[in-house]
């Protein structure tokens, strides 16, 4: 049994809810003469006051298993993929837990819209979709609810850290000062992983425990194994049932523990074991890109912003966007409006005129609707760290300039890069606060 406390959380509370329902399923027990119903589901985990029972476990394994065939990677034994499906299970749930907490929630509208992307990426219409998933043994319910929490955590994650991630100036100049020549080599690296875990303040024997393990993995590998099925059953990383797979990253953005591998390792090069605080890590340098510079496309846009506090709440703020957004569609001047309404005192004197925005240049949130808009259009109402916006797109552009090319790649790579790491060290952080008790083995 691995169990995680906090200091300060009182132990007996999520003991005494799972015995609870434990105990409700023995005492509501079918009466004499009645038929008898069905068992309760039994419990996996223990995350803080909540539960996770045996048929989510199945069900999230029945979402992932076609993914990892699609991938091309092999399921690991089953015991090994139920403790990988459920570790996530148990992140995917402590952020629930937090986004409920900061009343972070996605309405219908939003679903549906999301799931009709989903399905238009992959060619087809959302009815389509769900004959596709439920042909392939997937319950649209399930896969419906799924995206819902992908949603949510990413949301979470966005409010909650990487909107907090700043790249200033000086951090660009020192990057390019040092890698402007490697980058003309090597512009993107895709890149595996495999972690052994290490929990905190190890002791000795485990820290030797584990970097045995990770150097006869790394011999393994060098031997010839395929290092998708070894990541799939040994990794304890978040991307390990994908085979380890991170991805494309831009140089800027590959996580500092792997920076100077990912310009000095050969294509299909397998690192020797690297230690960090979560433990060992093994990286192969799957493929790589070399440098193309290309057109940077910038955005002549105007907002209004309306702050939220005390006396004006989120409700409050989208509502009265949404009115100014009808005027403005209606044929009232969005820089009129803008002056009159704005809390965003500095653009609020110009009607609202950001000038010409470069990729980076604002927060994610509002890059994200603004980059969604066509010249002239004006935003829905959004949320972003400093209010609620609309936003219109008056033109774009494209600048051919080589050298703010090289500041906004390396601007844009360095954020990714910051909010791998501080997303990776935030997961962490939540984990190890929340009481999390395992009960796989009780179960089997």
């Amino acid at each position: 049994m691995a169990i995680n406390r906090t200091s300060d959380r009182p132990q007996s509370r999520p003991r005494h809810r799972a015995w609870a329902l434990a105990f409700l399923a023995v005492t509501t027990g079918p009466a004499l003469g009645q038929a008898p119903i069905q068992e309760l589901d039994a419990i996996v985990a223990v995350v803080n006051d909540d539960v996770v029972v045996r048929s989510e476990l199945n069900t999230e394994i029945e979402l992932i298993l076609p993914q990892m065939q699609q991938a091309g990677t092999p399921p690991p034994p089953r015991q090994q993929l139920e403790k990988q499906v459920l570790d996530q299970l148990i992140l995917k749930r402590l952020q629930t837990q937090r986004a409920r907490e900061m009343g972070i929630e996605v309405d219908e509208a939003d679903l549906n819209e999301a799931l009709v992307r989903i399905a238009e990426r992959n060619g087809l219409t959302l009815d389509e979709l769900q004959l596709t998933l439920e042909a392939g043994g997937i319950r649209f319910a399930d896969f419906r609810e799924d995206t819902r929490s992908q949603i949510i955590m990413s949301r979470l994650q966005n409010q909650a850290v990487i909107n907090q991630i700043q790249v200033t100036d000086q951090e660009i100049d020192r990057f390019l000062e040092r890698e402007a020549s490697r980058l003309i080599e090597r512009e993107q690296v895709r890149l595996q992983h495999i972690l052994i875990a290490l929990p905190n303040s190890p002791s000795p024997a485990e820290v030797q425990a584990a970097e045995s393990k990770a150097t006869r993995l790394v011999g393994q590998l060098r031997g010839g194994a395929d290092f998708g099925q070894v990541a799939a059953r040994e990794s304890d990383g978040r991307n390990a049932l994908q085979g380890g797979d991170l991805g494309w990253f831009e140089m800027a953005a590959v996580p500092s523990l792997a920076t100077e591998l990912a310009f000095t390792m050969a294509e299909g090069e397998i690192s020797d074991p690297l230690r960090s605080p979560s433990g060992f890590h093994i990286i192969k340098l799957r493929d790589i890109k070399a440098a193309t510079p290309a057109d940077v496309i910038q955005t002549h846009a105007r907002h209004i912003l309306i702050r939220t506090n005390e006396l004006v709440s989120d409700e409050d703020a989208r509502r009265r966007l949404s009115q100014l957004r009808t005027r403005i569609l209606g044929g009232d001047e969005f820089a009129t409006l803008a002056r009159s309404h704005s809390d965003d005192t500095g653009s609020a004197l110009k009607g609202g005129d950001l000038g010409w925005v470069n990729p980076g240049d604002t927060v994610p949130d509002f890059e994200e609707a603004m980059n969604a808009l066509g010249p002239n259009e004006v935003s829905q109402p959004f949320q972003s760290p400093f209010g609620w916006h609309i936003v219109q797109v008056i033109e774009r552009r494209n600048q051919d300039r080589e050298g703010e090319f090289m500041r906004l790649k390396a601007r844009g790579a360095l954020q990714r890069r910051k909010a791998e790491e501080a997303t990776e060290e935030w997961l962490r952080q939540l984990r190890d606060e929340a009481y999390v008790e395992l009960r796989l083995e009780e179960e089997a």
